[in-house]
């Protein structure tokens, strides 16, 4: 169906500001140039093969693929014959001076009747006039060929773009051509004016009529009275509707409110007229190959309800590199149509008439509640590739189930007695917290996870950790020196910290702790550290372990810490340690005790 839509005066059309957002640019430089020949009359397209075209290649939920990679068909021209005579012109006040002196080209741009004729033209129904009375034609995107006139009619040519699929917009002007074909023999022929109605799949403006003519043989072809319209309406895909015209910008989504990417791909079509079945058709495939293969990580299949289509361009309007689609799972407005092109080097990508079409059937989530399914499993994506577990341990309060147990011994004077330094330390034990929001105030959020909501990433990281179920012991003995002549209590008291990761160390190995990232304070070399610091601030995360001993790796490698699953970028950290030790006193020791 063709919808009504309005479209923005194009006559005001100019370059856009740059401001490098998501255009896939190396998707775009690897097609080739686009190409066409205003010498074909008729340019025809085969739908059907543009639309299976749409559909090729959907290997992948991020719609990762190759664009058309075919050019604008060309028509095949005959070789002309030398001095062969050319189609008759138009007469009266449009035909060039009898006096062949006077049959210059200063004198056919200058002719009064052409720019007349331009300034006093109907504007066609259903149509808006986008320029008017200019000396160049128009070289604009899906060339769809041209026909001659026997006068300036405006109807008659709109009439003709509206029997063509995919026609847009139209140029109708003066044209100054040859008599017969310029040759050796006939190198500069007398004059004939021509008027031309040509056809556009694309948007005609005067910043793309830049056709000034050309030189055949000694024989200077121009172009006087060129007036440029754009039809008003839009062929709007079964299925999709909500439409937005964005004029030069496209959708920049973010987020959405769970922090969830809505964004699923691009692609650039480069053959045919502007068409925005063929967005359609691609996101529709796109979801019938998600739905047939859905995630094995039990995530939701992601699918398209959104699709931002427009024509991109190099350096200026008469340069069309393609129309270009961008799909989405959920529809965004046109307040976030911040993306108005972007540069490369020196060259410049320029966005023009820029549409969005939402599914009618199912338009997804709104971005304003966001997909939090989708959020949950993306969540639990970016833990495991980041190696964040010890903070999902951390932030649910998960800790290892821990038995003191204290017995009492009396050792009776010996020549050498083992008995516990008298070390103690303070520590706490958390019960299980339930939402990561309850330690956000002193727990670091990695910058990875910054962008979900506290109840996301709690259903995230209770996806990829779990409470430990067995116990591990801890003995703390109380010890009693008896002597000969006194009785010496001596009490030591030990409490136990609850690891993050489940341990069954005991008392044999070190607890330590990683500060790493934001936590890490100090300089460069080991003489500067402080390890009071650290007393009060809390770790990036903390286990146990049975070994201990030096850390030496290249710069910028992944490393392994100690006998631990952790692996972190070997930067600037601090391992801080405590642990227990024991020892034999000698007979003067214990005598002294």
């Amino acid at each position: 169906m063709r919808s009504s839509l309005a479209v923005p005066a194009f006559a005001a059309l100019a370059a856009a500001l740059p401001a490098p957002q998501l255009i896939d640019l190396d998707m775009v430089i690897a097609q080739p140039n686009i190409s066409y020949t205003t010498t074909a009359s008729s340019v025809t397209y085969d739908v059907t093969s543009l639309a299976a075209q749409a559909t090729d290649d959907i290997t992948s939920v991020s719609v990762d693929v190759s664009a058309i990679a075919t050019q604008t068909p060309l028509a095949v021209i005959g070789k002309r014959s030398a001095c062969a005579p050319q189609p008759t012109g138009v007469s009266g006040d449009y035909a060039p001076p009898a006096n062949a002196n006077d049959d210059t080209v200063a004198a056919f741009t200058a002719n009064a009747a052409f720019a007349a004729a331009a300034s006093s033209a109907p504007i066609p129904s259903g149509y808006s006039n986008t320029f008017t009375n200019l000396n160049a034609s128009n070289n604009a995107y899906g060339y769809l060929g041209y026909t001659t006139l026997s006068s300036y009619d405006t109807q008659k040519c709109a009439s003709k773009c509206n029997a063509i699929n995919g026609c847009m917009s139209f140029n109708l002007y003066f044209e100054r051509d040859p008599s017969v074909d310029p040759a050796a023999a006939c190198p500069n022929p007398t004059s004939q004016t021509m008027i031309k109605c040509v056809f556009w799949g694309g948007p005609v403006s005067s910043s793309n009529a830049n056709n000034y003519g050309q030189w055949r043989s000694q024989f200077q072809v121009a172009i006087a009275g060129s007036n440029g319209y754009m039809n008003n309406t839009l062929e709007v895909p079964a299925g999709f509707g909500n439409v937005q015209y964005l004029n030069n910008a496209a959708i920049n989504a973010p987020l959405d409110s769970q922090g969830f990417d809505t964004y699923m791909g691009s692609r650039i079509f480069n053959q045919g007229p502007f068409n925005a079945s063929l967005c359609a058709a691609h996101c529709q495939a796109q979801n019938a190959y998600n739905i047939a293969h859905p995630p094995n990580n039990g995530a939701p299949v992601k699918l398209c309800n959104f699709f931002n289509t427009y024509l991109l361009y190099l350096n200026k309007t008469s340069n069309s590199q393609g129309q270009y689609c961008a799909l989405y799972t959920e529809a965004w407005d046109s307040s976030y149509a911040t993306n108005k092109g972007q540069y490369r080097g020196n060259d410049h990508y320029m966005i023009e008439y820029s549409y969005t079409f939402t599914n009618t059937l199912n338009p997804g989530f709104s971005p304003k509640k966001g997909d939090t399914n989708g959020a949950v499993h993306q969540a639990s994506i970016d833990i495991k590739y980041a190696t964040l577990q010890p903070f999902c341990s951390a932030a649910l309060g998960y800790s290892a189930l821990v038995a003191t147990v204290t017995p009492s011994t009396v050792l009776t004077p010996m020549a050498t007695s083992t008995v516990l330094s008298t070390t103690t330390t303070t520590a706490s034990i958390f019960a299980k917290r339930t939402a990561v929001t309850d330690a956000s105030a002193s727990l670091y959020t990695p910058p990875v996870l910054t962008k979900y909501p506290a109840s996301v990433l709690s259903s995230a990281c209770s996806m990829v950790v779990t409470q430990a179920t067995s116990t591990s012991t801890s003995t703390a003995p109380i010890v009693t020196v008896q002597a000969a002549t006194q009785t010496t209590l001596e009490t030591s008291i030990i409490t136990v910290t609850a690891s993050p990761i489940p341990s069954t160390c005991g008392n044999s190995g070190i607890q330590y702790a990683y500060y790493g990232g934001d936590d890490y304070q100090e300089g460069r070399y080991v003489n500067s550290v402080e390890p009071s610091k650290y007393a009060s601030i809390e770790p990036t995360w903390e286990t146990t372990t049975s070994m201990v001993g030096g850390i030496n790796v290249a710069a910028g490698t992944s490393m392994q810490i100690y006998d631990s699953n952790m692996f972190v970028p070997s930067e600037n950290f601090i391992l801080n340690h405590r642990g227990y030790v024991s020892y034999f006193l000698t007979k003067a020791e214990v005598s002294e005790r």
